[in-house]
């Protein structure tokens, strides 16, 4: 790998994962190397602590402080792990702390943008966001956090079961088992 097909931003998907050792060992040395981990993540992590805190401001804060945080952590870093599951838990940390710190409740977010349909359209629309929205705040911490991991951030589930401590296959299992027990609310809510 040349440094300078690394150092194009434009293309931060196509790194592989020894792509990503290299830049992790030269970012651990020169922490200057770290605004292409850091491009590559902060959007997904941004969108992982959102999804949490439902504030523009407060998210830009908690993923700052979170690359902050990986920042001066990377020399421990240890490439036997997933970097991505590592960053995700310093999130969860923050995310976590956040909320210790103001006792705040959680709120669901519209994930959904109704855009430009007939009044007709948005109105089923919005029933169908409000009832998912209602079945997902009926779910476990532990569930919603999956969910958020799996779809909202992409995050694969080995590197799930890494963020959350468990087995790989029993994140599968519980992410299948979630997304069943929604489709069949869903289901009931439009007989």
């Amino acid at each position: 790998m040349h440094d300078h097909d690394v150092m194009d931003s434009s293309n931060l998907t196509a790194i592989t994962a020894s792509d990503e050792v290299q830049l992790i060992r030269s970012a651990q040395h020169d922490p200057g190397s770290f605004g292409i981990l850091y491009r590559r993540y902060v959007e997904r992590v941004f969108r992982y602590v959102y999804s949490r805190v439902g504030s523009v401001p407060e998210a830009e804060d908690l993923t700052a402080q979170t690359f902050l945080s990986a920042l001066e952590n990377l020399p421990r870093f240890r490439n036997n792990g997933s970097f991505a599951a590592w960053l995700f838990t310093i999130a969860r940390s923050k995310v976590m702390d956040y909320f210790r710190r103001r006792r705040f409740t959680q709120r669901i977010e519209n994930l959904a943008d109704s855009g430009k349909q007939d009044p007709l359209s948005e109105i089923v629309h919005s029933e169908r966001v409000t009832a998912l929205a209602k079945f997902i705040a009926e779910l476990s911490e532990e569930e919603r956090e999956l969910l958020r991991l799996r779809f909202l951030c992409e995050v694969t589930y080995s590197e799930i079961a890494q963020v959350l401590h468990r087995s790989e296959s029993a994140v599968k299992k519980a992410a299948q088992r979630t997304l069943a027990r929604l489709h069949a609310q869903m289901e009931v809510f439009y007989e």
